[in-house]
């Protein structure tokens, strides 16, 4: 390749860049460009660290070793202890870079001058006819770099008889700078997405990276209301171990957090160990029924994860839950530098009294008149408990809850 070459691939990566291609299609598009140019390439690996809760990076590989067409695929890598996977880490050449400071490994594999290598993964393919293998780490900068996504590999292998010229190496050395800012990007991307959804909400933190931030600024709702909190919490907290509390907030909620967004809810808030959620009426086809059938699952669930922490000696509870139909305000509230995206309106403070009453009434799912009545389709699986006067509500109100006689919903 020459020095024009180099520029015109320099210039593809980055508007590829700036136009968000995908990643596969980024770093396969670079690859055919590469092989088109007579860069003698068969496969490259190129991975990077994230921000997720449950994902520590990504991975993707170009390969045209095989009969067909070159393959590009996308895969995920945990963030979980794994000895196998960490073991397949501390003998790559990747981590020789990373603990090493050096930018780039070459290992010739043919001939006289075939390199031995401690690296299960080099030697794995010089055993499928590799004869060239180039390791490259382009490292970021502390103002570049966020969580672990700190630097980003790539490797680059041929199966050509001569492997890569050095000029082609070069090449190869100047082309992943390119890359990597590209990738940063895409990176970055995906880390605002995941942290807006994890700590605001599906809905919520995509209204959030649409621009939907000024303050004071929000949408009325016909909403399904869900305000759920958990059965004895004071008290288990006063006598259970303190190691053992937050273990207990994430069991229940996840399974709450899991049925209500199997149902197509959305989780706004968590408030000690209270959940906040809303079933949007105008996009769900059905809210009180999503809203009814995700609190089926959430108790049978419940069952579930108490049988197995009481046969690990754990503290068990279950959580109490009051549905209430109503029209909310859906939007940021907060001061000028610190918002909340949030639902605001008399029907939350209600959904939140009938949650209280549960206790009163020694039940675990309330619901409201409002919410029966816009449900006439749910009234057989319902009974009523009573009428009750709810704190700060002017007008007493008719509850109901699940009529443990029932047929289950189909």
């Amino acid at each position: 390749m020459d020095a024009q070459g180099i520029l015109d691939l320099s210039r593809w990566i980055a508007e590829a860049g700036l136009q968000g291609v995908p990643e596969t299609d980024l770093i396969g598009g670079l690859c055919e460009r590469l092989v088109a140019a007579g860069v003698p390439l068969t496969r490259t690996v190129v991975g990077a660290d994230t921000l997720h809760p449950t994902i520590a990076g990504h991975v993707v590989t170009w390969d045209s070793t095989g009969r067909n067409a070159a393959e590009v695929h996308q895969s995920d890598y945990g963030n979980g202890s794994d000895p196998e996977i960490d073991e397949k880490w501390l003998r790559s050449p990747f981590h020789r870079l990373y603990a090493s400071g050096e930018t780039m490994l070459r290992l010739r594999l043919t001939g006289g001058a075939a390199e031995n290598s401690d690296f299960p993964i080099v030697e794995e393919l010089k055993a499928q006819g590799a004869t060239d293998y180039m390791a490259i780490v382009n490292r970021l900068g502390p103002r570049a770099a966020i969580g672990e996504l700190d630097c980003i590999f790539s490797s680059w292998v041929s199966h050509h008889p001569d492997g890569f010229s050095d000029a082609q190496r070069d090449a190869l050395l100047t082309l992943t700078g390119s890359l990597a800012l590209a990738l940063r990007g895409h990176a970055m991307a995906h880390i605002a997405n995941t942290l807006a959804e994890t700590y605001l909400g599906r809905d919520a933190g995509h209204r959030v990276l649409r621009g939907h931030i000024r303050r004071g600024v929000a949408e009325e709702l016909d909403a399904v209301l869900w305000f759920s909190d958990l059965q004895g919490f004071t008290r288990i907290t006063d006598t259970a171990a303190p190691e053992t509390i937050l273990p207990l907030l994430n069991d229940y909620a996840e399974l709450v957090v899991m049925a209500i967004h199997r149902h197509r809810g959305q989780v706004l808030k968590f408030i000690g160990d209270g959940i906040l959620a809303v079933f949007d009426r105008s996009s769900a086809e059905d809210a009180c029924r999503a809203a009814l059938d995700a609190a089926e699952e959430a108790r049978e669930r419940c069952k579930e994860l108490n049988a197995r922490r009481s046969a690990a000696g754990l503290p068990v509870t279950r959580f109490y839950l009051g549905l209430h139909q109503g029209k909310v305000f859906y939007g940021n509230i907060g001061g000028v530098d610190r918002l909340d995206f949030t639902v605001v309106g008399p029907a939350v403070n209600e959904a939140s009294r009938i949650a209280a009453m549960c206790r009163s009434l020694d039940q675990d799912i309330l619901l409201s008149s409002a919410f029966t009545e816009s449900a006439p389709e749910c009234r057989e699986r319902l009974i009523s408990v009573g009428r009750y006067l709810l704190r700060g509500v002017g007008r007493p109100q008719e509850l109901y809850t699940l009529d443990p006689e029932a047929s289950p919903p189909p």
